[in-house]
């Protein structure tokens, strides 16, 4: 990359509502820099013509590609989320113009919620529940967390935030990913497992955390032979992408109880439609794709733009830079 220091008045483009208060972060980006913000591409005018950056924030995929076609001097495109899919299109994934986004600022705290889902479910909080407000002295047996094995589906960013939380309280950690390598973070993890290998990790996990991103390879990759390798005890949870799983096939899981439970952030539909059988499910925990939704959160994914655009303008290497083939 070359290095920046002389440029004249750079142009940044962001797809953000242009109310949004976590946007006063950016007053900070320093002298020589224009900044172009709306809620579409048709609201971000002339500026696109000479923009050197887009920031999408809140952009659509026709928004994004709006601006491609219009922004010749484009250099680089952030997008503020981890998740691609709704951003990724092929003009895109065929361009020279690099794309990074906002992996590692939502890792902990959906870390923190797929625990909340081995807890829940370990200690039985819905019957804890249920005794106080019937006001029953109901004593019964507790599962031990660190006799227990959780399987990860999907071990980047969020999966590392979940395998040092679970092996911090002694269970048994497994780890699907397409490169099995040595990396950082295996540290926390008892054996990885290569994606072909799947169905040889299922049947040995109580817990199983899908944090995968979604892209053609892994739509669907948690589907009807998939639940049925699991334990009957085993939890399903997702903090990834809705369509990873097999909604059908794990509604069916679920309501059998093929399963024991779920805990879900995320869904094939967003919001989950009120006549999703979902809802009256009465083994899973649904929270509304809320779950990394933290004081500050918006603030720090600004910032962390911020960031990569201190490096981008003196020449530095970009961090998460996205392999636009794979999806992530």
């Amino acid at each position: 990359m070359v290095a920046c220091f002389f440029m004249d008045n750079i142009t940044i483009l962001v797809l953000a509502d242009p109310a949004a208060p976590a946007l006063k972060k950016l007053d900070a980006i320093g002298p020589g820099v224009t900044l172009k913000i709306g809620k579409t591409s048709e609201a971000l005018g002339d500026a696109v013509a000479d923009a050197r950056i887009l920031f999408n924030w809140t952009g659509s995929k026709p928004d994004v590609h709006r601006v491609m076609q219009s922004a010749p001097k484009l250099e680089w495109i952030h997008a503020m989320y981890a998740g691609l899919d709704r951003s990724l299109f092929p003009e895109l994934i065929a361009s020279h113009i690099p794309l990074t986004n906002g992996s590692g600022v939502f890792s902990q705290s959906l870390g923190e919620f797929i625990m909340l889902g081995v807890l829940y479910f370990a200690k039985d909080v819905p019957r804890r529940i249920l005794a106080k407000a019937e006001r029953r002295w109901d004593v019964f047996d507790n599962i031990e967390v660190s006799k227990q094995t959780i399987g990860i589906v999907g071990h980047g960013d969020i999966g590392r935030a979940v395998s040092s939380r679970a092996k911090a309280m002694g269970m048994r950690v497994l780890a699907l990913r397409k490169n099995v390598a040595p990396r950082a973070g295996d540290e926390h993890v008892d054996r990885v497992y290569p994606v072909s290998e799947l169905h040889n990790m299922l049947p040995e996990c109580d817990y199983v955390a899908v944090t995968a991103p979604l892209t053609a390879e892994t739509k669907g990759m948690i589907g009807k032979a998939e639940f049925e390798r699991m334990k009957p005890s085993a939890i399903i949870m997702n903090v990834g992408r809705g369509p990873v799983i097999d909604e059908a096939a794990m509604v069916e899981a679920l309501s059998t109880k093929r399963i024991r439970g779920g805990a879900l952030d995320v869904f094939d539909t967003e919001p989950l439609p009120p006549e999703s059988p979902i809802w009256s499910l009465d083994n899973v925990l649904l929270t509304a794709h809320c779950a990394d939704h933290v004081d500050g959160w918006v603030e720090s994914a600004v910032v962390f733009f911020l960031e990569q655009f201190s490096r981008w303008r003196n020449g530095e290497p970009l961090k998460n830079l996205v392999d636009k083939q794979a999806g992530y």
